[in-house]
């Protein structure tokens, strides 16, 4: 099953949802008014694109069908299709691993499927032929370096772990040690999701870059931040800090296929301007899929 298909089914929900509210907005109306703006308008926050997204989206539709003179609404739904397209383009969406090692650095708050992000990230790139090394650097729960080992038996990774309670970032450097002489290809860094408060986190986190700065300093590195789909618009104020905080160079957005708000994708990448690099739809490794903007909207719509 390729992207599209899978991403077809995952998104049943959203595409359901849609089509109550999208659908008979393209449906409902003969002519391109003032009133079918508003209910497109309308209806793309509710498939929680949230209101800045929704708004930018339907004033750019007002001015391609004005600049195209478009007549029809199945001829908006497509200028529709494409302006949606064109806000989720912020940023490469593949991965970048151009050194040996490249580190890819995991963050986000518990809950939101972090641990198993990794998994099945560190199975595609074993699958690829890549030496993959996984960091246990969320040390405040035992279960998440217990999970991360039985990810890496499955996908055919190593791993690096310390006793519960470590220090992260002591964790981070053994890895990058072990990593360096085992010429491991990619370094994936789990973290802790949640310490007492913001600035405990942002310290945490800072840490651990100074390490990796240090230790690897020309080293490819991606800061990938993990989202639960299903929180919608709170994964947004979620998504917002991060950035401050981490610096995020990249989303996976998980879940998508237990939500009708599959649109909040669109409205991450429009709002952080962060390229959407992975989506998961289920839960077998390969549910884990590598985004593709144009399928994504083709199979939203």
């Amino acid at each position: 099953m390729g992207f599209f298909d899978k991403i077809k089914a995952g998104l049943t929900k959203t595409r359901d949802a849609m089509a109550s509210t999208l659908g008979s907005v393209f449906s409902g109306f003969s002519e391109i008014d003032d009133d079918f703006y508003d209910e497109l308008e309308e209806s793309l926050i509710l498939a929680d694109l949230g209101v800045d997204t929704a708004v930018k989206a339907t004033d750019r539709l007002r001015k391609a069908v004005r600049e195209q003179h478009l007549k029809t609404t199945e001829e908006a739904k497509k200028a529709l299709k494409d302006i949606l397209v064109e806000m989720l383009h912020v940023g490469d969406t593949a991965l970048n691993l151009s050194t040996n090692p490249a580190v890819i650095l995991v963050i986000g708050v518990n809950g939101v499927g972090k641990t198993t992000t990794i998994g099945k990230i560190a199975t595609r790139l074993v699958n690829e032929g890549k030496k993959v090394l996984l960091v246990a650097g969320d040390t405040f729960r035992a279960a998440a370096a217990d999970q991360l080992e039985i990810w890496a038996e499955r996908s055919g990774a190593s791993i690096v772990r310390q006793y519960e309670g470590a220090d992260p970032a002591s964790v981070v450097f053994d890895g990058i040690q072990s990593a360096k002489a085992k010429n491991v290809d990619v370094i994936l860094i789990d973290t802790a999701g949640r310490l007492h408060n913001k600035q405990n986190l942002m310290n945490e986190l800072n840490k651990i870059s100074r390490i990796v700065e240090r230790e690897l300093p020309d080293a490819a590195r991606e800061v990938l931040l993990v989202l639960d789909g299903t929180t919608g618009q709170n994964g947004l104020i979620q998504a917002k800090q991060f950035k401050e905080i981490a610096g995020v160079t990249a989303i996976a957005l998980t879940k998508l296929d237990g939500t009708a708000k599959g649109g909040i994708v669109i409205a991450v990448a429009d709002a952080l301007q962060i390229p959407v690099k992975f989506v998961g739809v289920g839960e077998k490794a390969d549910d884990l899929m590598p985004f593709e903007a144009k399928d994504f909207v083709e199979a939203l719509l």
